[in-house]
């Protein structure tokens, strides 16, 4: 029974060190989303600026993949993968749409303004409702839709160039064929 009290202690330091060191090494954008190859969840938000399109998931692509990416003008990881979306967006068969959340739209707008906007549409989801029925842990996150409205990929955090090769362009080729 002595021994136990010395042995418990170290088996669990042993146990909380291998569970640390797994995660310092796994990929953050490959957390698994329970909405993957579940529909869209219905949603309608007020466009970005007034003179603009609202945003409904009703608007994804009929044929093709949609791409929603969840940004904020006051996040840093968004402005390092805005160039990469906006190669995206050029893709055939690629419709980029932009869910600013918790942004004041002003706010948004002069991001868009200074980085440029590649979106089709932006809503604006000022209160993150919309953001917690995406089931969204923080931006940017950018949701891969096939045509028949189901999510089949969520990334995680900004997308970088090895995400483009390794993941995303495989997807949307099997997707638009």
């Amino acid at each position: 029974m002595p021994r136990l009290i010395y042995i418990a202690p170290a088996a669990i330091f042993v146990v909380m060190a291998a569970l640390l060191g797994w995660g310092l090494t796994s990929d953050p954008s490959e957390v698994p989303s329970a909405l993957t190859g579940k529909p869209l969840p219905a949603f309608d938000l007020p466009a970005l600026d007034g003179a603009a399109q609202s945003l409904a998931a009703s608007d994804v692509a009929p044929a093709g993949v949609t791409v929603i990416n969840v940004f904020a003008s006051w996040c840093v990881p968004c402005r390092a993968e805005h160039a990469i979306l906006t190669e995206v967006a050029r893709w055939e068969g690629v419709t980029l749409y932009g869910i600013a959340y918790k942004n004041t739209p002003e706010d948004a707008r002069a991001w868009l303004d200074e980085l440029g906007d590649p979106y089709e549409r932006i809503g604006a989801d000022l209160d993150g409702r919309i953001g917690i029925e995406l089931g969204v842990y923080g931006v940017p996150e950018t949701f891969f839709v096939s045509a028949d409205g189901n999510i089949r990929y969520k990334h995680i955090g900004p997308i970088m160039e090895h995400h483009v090769e390794e993941r995303i362009r495989p997807l949307v080729e099997a997707l638009t064929q």
